[in-house]
């Protein structure tokens, strides 16, 4: 007995070091792989992997926490504006105290924007939360989905008397991010190969979303994380046993907004432009799918379907388009590629119907031990 115990808690083994090894060196020649068939396919797997963060915070607020967040699109969109007005020629061309102020324009460095558009987005959830902490289910659904409509009409809207936001035609011309002098909207040549701006990104948001899956992997172990599951499953039993439910609650709004805002400041920048329409509640119902496909509360499982989701549209483009020539025409592409998402997430969740890569189950029947020998 003595012997499993010791096996149960000795450290990860060569074959699992191994194989993080080779899933690493993976990660890291992945888009050098992908360039070679254009930096379109780059594209697609940096967009999918902005996605992973945004499920990787919606995460904490659902499938941890158990609170059906149907607005963290707003999180995505205030980092994302906030990059855009500190990082483009707007502000300073509406408001002229603020052209004299800095005659060069703002140019907010990446270091600071991160941190405070995560910051930012934390408060916007507290504020989010602080409401809705006595509502549970279809409830919390409906007053969150309202708080995401509210906040894109309200950059939609935002140009009148002062125009901060310059409405529905978006803020354009946003600075690319620029890292110890490595400005990743250029081309780079390192050792031989050509490093396209497509590329520089995919190692910035790779890193970012290993940084991600620590702290939710650290959170989901924590006492925090333990608390949040023990509300997720019974909230009157956990107020019982003596968690603080709203503080936790508002600790979950706040750490998944946080989440939201890095991807929106990111987003930004990897675009160069930002509009409302960015942030619909498409989006929002996006990430949820990404989420509950995946796995809830399992982060091997949400990493899964946001990947899947994220670049399952983009990569059926490819699909639709022939399908649609060998029709005459008759069939419109847009229409048959999403027709064709609906039937393969209908086909995974009849197939899987707690995701693609649950978590695994707990408190099952102990196996039966044979009785000592006297």
């Amino acid at each position: 007995m003595h012997e499993d115990i010791r096996v149960k808690n000795s450290p990860p083994s060569r074959a699992k070091l191994g194989v993080f090894l080779l899933a690493a060196i993976g990660l890291l020649i992945l888009p050098l792989i992908a360039q070679q068939f254009g930096n379109a396919w780059v594209r697609i797997i940096d967009t999918a992997l902005l996605y992973v963060l945004l499920a990787l915070g919606l995460n904490i607020v659902v499938g941890y926490a158990g609170l059906l967040d149907l607005g963290y699109v707003a999180f995505y969109a205030v980092g994302a504006y906030l990059f855009a007005l500190v990082a483009s020629p707007h502000l300073t061309d509406h408001f002229p105290a603020l052209s004299a102020m800095f005659p060069t324009g703002l140019h907010a460095p990446i270091w600071l924007v991160l941190p405070v558009g995560a910051a930012l987005a934390g408060v916007v959830g507290l504020l989010l939360g602080a409401p809705t902490l006595k509502l549970r289910g279809d409830y919390l659904a409906i007053v969150t989905l309202g708080f995401g409509e509210i906040i894109r009409v309200f950059l939609t809207n935002l140009e009148q008397p002062y125009n901060i936001t310059n409405g529905p035609r978006g803020i354009g011309q946003i600075d690319s991010l620029s890292l110890f002098g490595w400005d990743m909207a250029k081309k780079w040549d390192l050792f031989g190969l050509s490093i396209p701006s497509v590329t520089n990104y995919y190692y910035l948001f790779l890193a970012l979303v290993v940084l991600g899956v620590v702290i939710c992997y650290r959170l989901e172990r924590s006492r925090i994380g333990r608390a949040w599951m023990a509300i997720r499953e019974d909230e009157v039993a956990a107020k019982a046993m003596g968690i603080n439910t709203r503080n936790l609650k508002l600790l979950a709004f706040g750490m998944g907004a946080t989440f939201g805002g890095v991807a929106g400041v990111l987003f930004a920048s990897f675009q160069g432009f930002v509009s409302p329409e960015s942030f619909s509640l498409h989006e929002s119902v996006l990430i949820v799918a990404m989420v509950v496909l995946g796995g809830l509360g399992h982060i091997p499982g949400v990493v899964i379907g946001a990947l899947l989701l994220a670049a399952l549209p983009e990569v059926l483009r490819y699909v639709a388009g022939p399908l649609q020539a060998m029709t005459g025409g008759r069939l419109d592409a847009s229409i048959l590629r999403q027709l064709m998402i609906a039937l393969a997430m209908i086909a995974i969740m009849l197939a899987r119907p707690r995701g693609l890569w649950p978590a695994p189950e707990h408190g099952g029947s102990a196996p039966s031990q044979a009785p000592r020998s006297p």
